[in-house]
């Protein structure tokens, strides 16, 4: 195929309802590239993030226990409703962990950078519909290797419900975006015992097993969340992810920074899997208004007081402050804000804002890690010509966590590569981005 025959043929291929509601995106006729080292490090990573997973929920039991200091377990449960911090230490989920880990990679000019992971993903069917569409096409050099393969989204995902029977996927209202592409995902299995339900579904029969897709902070509007919950917790379905609103924090990142935590870190994660978690986390920090003593200082900042973050310079805040997690703002671009990129009147008012809110829905600060400029191009169907781009890209490793106990493994999927161009601060999807499956 020529790149229009393979762009074309890409397009002809999105199915008739889509993937994404209302969204879309810029075709690139072949896939993102990435150097064999870099792939390598990539698919080795699923090991390391699952067990940052376990040490981070085994942090937050010995906290409750006050085995580990107590202000963890507090400050992740901020903003929590009871109900959700009983389900949360509830001797049932005691050792769950989500059974699906995306972490955010941005390429920048020193390597790459997680700046989040997300335990509730978007973007699974599409990122199997990209690998099983690319891998149709025969790419000449034929040395292209989609990571993943044709199917590693789709099998991956069918092998965290182990030998459940039916598994019922719930989609709710606030989720409806990602509907279609957990449909075709649904229609992929090889067996038609996955079903998308809505926030209304109550059929649930004894062995079934439920994949959660909707965000903890959302039950409110997820009538049937109760009902999953109470029946998960009584160990007649399978629910994932755990209700567990702890892995839906970016201040996980904020605790594997901080230095009074390190001795734990180090035995649970062991000296190698630790210096390489922080060698490509960036500092971050949980903007936590408690006065410090006049001689202390926040690390690295060099800060006395969180006031002193508004008056620093545009060159001094290459810094992101985000709301950590449990709310409708702690997803997507919302509630991110650069600090190089605004004036100091806006960076000044999320400061505030952060400050105020940190009883009910606190905030982190992360140093912000410049994704490097990168080729690529995308084919426009009006022209019919393939048109170049300088941009900045993000990777989402899909890894799938298979098995129990300490049998568990988590194998990668895919990788969806999220080229924005290079003008943007910050990367996410948008009608300008290029979506491509990764290969090597």
């Amino acid at each position: 195929m020529s790149p229009a025959e393979q762009a074309k043929f890409i397009r002809d291929a999105i199915p008739s309802g889509g993937l994404f509601a209302g969204l879309e995106w810029k075709i690139s006729p072949t896939p993102f590239p990435l150097g064999e080292n870099l792939a390598k490090e990539i698919e080795s990573l699923g090991r390391v993030l699952l067990q940052f997973y376990r040490a981070t929920n085994l942090l937050y039991r010995k906290s409750v226990e006050g085995k580990q200091p107590e202000w963890v377990a507090r400050w992740l449960d901020l903003g929590k409703p009871r109900e959700l911090i009983e389900l949360q230490r509830s001797v049932a989920f005691k050792n769950e962990i989500p059974r699906v880990i995306r972490p955010d990679i941005l390429l920048t000019e020193n390597g790459f950078s997680i700046t989040e992971l997300d335990s509730v993903p978007g973007g699974i069917g599409l990122t199997g519909w990209l690998n099983q569409t690319y891998a149709a096409i025969n790419y000449q050099p034929s040395t292209i290797n989609l990571l993943g393969g044709a199917d590693g989204m789709i099998r991956g995902f069918e092998s965290i419900f182990g030998d459940a029977k039916q598994v019922q996927i719930i989609v709710s209202e606030e989720a409806k975006t990602y509907r279609p592409e957990m449909e075709w995902l649904a229609e992929q299995m090889k067996n038609s015992e996955f079903r998308i339900q809505n926030s209304e579904f109550m059929d649930f029969k004894d062995g079934d097993s439920v994949y959660r897709f909707f965000e903890l902070f959302d039950l409110p509007n997820v009538p049937n969340a109760k009902r999953i919950f109470e029946l998960a917790r009584d160990k007649k379905i399978r629910v994932t992810p755990p209700p567990k609103p702890m892995f839906e924090e970016k201040m996980l990142f904020a605790l594997l920074w901080n230095r009074n935590l390190h001795n734990f870190w180090r035995q649970e994660l062991g000296e190698s899997f630790l210096a390489r978690l922080k060698k490509i986390i960036p500092c971050t920090w949980l903007v936590d208004p408690t006065p410090l003593p006049p001689h202390a200082a926040i690390p690295e900042l060099n800060l006395t007081d969180w006031q002193q973050l508004k008056t620093l310079s545009q060159k001094e805040r290459d810094l992101i402050l985000k709301v950590s997690g449990f709310s409708e703002n702690a997803w997507g671009a919302r509630g991110v804000f650069l600090g190089s990129d605004l004036s100091q009147a806006d960076w000044s008012a999320a400061v505030d804002a952060a400050l105020k809110n940190f009883e009910t829905s606190p905030s982190v600060l992360q140093r912000f890690e410049k994704p490097k400029t990168v080729e690529a191009g995308w084919f426009d169907f009006a022209k019919n010509e393939i048109v170049p781009m300088k941009g900045r890209v993000r990777l989402c490793p899909y890894y799938f966590v298979a098995g129990d106990g300490d049998a568990a493994r988590p194998q990668l999927g895919g990788i969806l590569a999220t080229i924005v161009p290079a003008d943007k601060k910050i990367v996410h999807g948008m009608a300008d981005a290029v979506l491509a499956p990764c290969s090597v």
